[in-house]
């Protein structure tokens, strides 16, 4: 099978909520960048339209899927409604990319070629801003040395051997998550990336990473703060406590006992 014809077993899901104006430059774009592959709309009833625009789009263009939620949840419950769908629908590979252009269809190329044309055969492809190449374009200084600084403290406390743990522009081969036992998944906001790829390293896989350039959104306002920041390191301390005593009964030979649940938090949706 060529490379041209397993892009047709790609699909890329898109959460949307108050996306009206941003919504057709973005599925304009990717269409651009890769005809080939399919998009999933994802939107969790936003009361400015784009869930009737999105169905309207998608009369329109046959690769072009819509999915309505009844209520805003949280990226999350979005990302896990694709990807049980994107499952059930057949594909191979799921992506995730922001509405807002924050993340450049352009580049998306780049994390299919390594997923689908590498050796190693990845099951998680992280579009990174903080691996070699990577970069961030529109950031105020302060805002770079807090996303390095809370990437460097998850590297820290969770060792995921990834730069950018925290990157929401993503491709996941389908077949991981059943191993990772999506059920479990408890994040319903910003800390969704971060309990993904390292539920992705406890089960083994294959995680690469490619540079990307991360646009500061085109539309609408950041809503980064310092109480959202907060929240996502300390659900991070939290992990990473239950990953050090997993390590210690390990070494002395007892048995496990701590449920994840315990430990679950939610943080807000943005990209850090």
């Amino acid at each position: 099978m060529t490379f041209i014809d397993q892009l047709n077993k790609v699909i890329v899901a898109v959460p949307t909520y108050n996306e009206r104006e941003s919504l057709p430059i973005i599925i304009r774009r990717i269409r651009q960048a890769v005809p080939p592959i399919h998009i999933l709309i994802v939107d969790d009833a936003s009361p400015d339209g784009t869930g009737e625009l999105a169905d309207a789009l998608a009369e329109k263009d046959e690769h072009l899927h819509v999915l309505h939620r009844s209520a805003k949840e949280g990226l999350g419950p979005a990302y896990l409604h694709a990807f049980s769908w994107a499952q059930q629908a057949g594909y191979q590979w799921v992506g995730q990319m922001d509405a807002d252009g924050s993340h450049r269809p352009e580049q998306f190329l780049r994390l299919l070629s390594r997923a689908i044309k590498a050796p190693d055969q990845p099951e998680l492809v992280i579009g990174s801003r903080w691996t070699r190449g990577g970069a961030v374009n529109g950031w105020a200084r302060h805002r770079e040395l807090l996303s390095r600084g809370a990437n460097t403290y998850i590297a820290l406390w969770l060792g995921l051997g990834v730069g950018d743990a925290t990157a929401g522009f993503r491709l996941y081969r389908v077949s991981l998550f059943d191993r990772l036992d999506l059920s479990l998944v408890n994040s319903a906001g910003y800390c969704f990336q971060i309990e993904m790829t390292r539920r992705a390293r406890h089960v083994g896989a294959t995680i690469a990473e490619v540079p990307i350039t991360f646009d500061e959104r085109e539309h609408g306002v950041s809503k980064m703060s310092g109480n959202i920041i907060t929240e996502a390191l300390t659900q991070v301390t939290k992990w990473g406590m239950v990953d050090r005593y997993t390590q210690l009964k390990r070494l002395l030979g007892v048995q496990h006992t701590v449920k994840e649940g315990a430990v679950a938090g939610s943080c807000h949706r943005r990209t850090l």
